[in-house]
């Protein structure tokens, strides 16, 4: 077991037995677009959904002080053992449930030094 996965077990477990501050989410990712010989988009591609857990926080001072900064900005948390492959700032997120659910897109992303979670800077979309 890693320590990501440790640390995400115990971050579910207390999200399950105290409602929160983790809960069913999903990463969309813009589909594969397909191109003419010219460079032309010729089908945009279908959008894949990875689930995962996540929680919406306030934005550090350093997000705050990222370019971009918006006071509508949140602070979004991934668990990484709760979900398969990279982020970046192309895929949306959906939080499904809790008091913070809706889409958000990703204006920064970044990860904590034990790798247990993406940091990512998000905005209601």
């Amino acid at each position: 077991m890693s320590i990501a996965e440790a640390f995400a077990g115990i971050a579910l477990g207390l999200s399950a037995t105290f409602g929160g501050p983790f809960f069913d989410a999903k990463v969309i990712d813009q589909g594969e677009a397909e191109q003419d010989d010219g460079g032309s988009i010729v089908d945009p591609g279908e959008p894949v959904d990875r689930d995962c857990s996540a929680q919406i926080d306030a934005c550090t001072e350093a997000m705050r002080s990222e370019q971009g900064y918006s006071d509508k900005d949140v602070r979004l948390l991934i668990l990484r053992a709760t979900i398969d492959g990279d982020l970046d700032t192309d895929a949306m997120v959906e939080v499904l449930a809790g008091p913070d659910a809706g889409l958000f897109s990703i204006q920064s992303v970044g990860t904590d030094p034990m790798a247990v979670y993406w940091e990512c800077r998000a905005r209601p979309a």
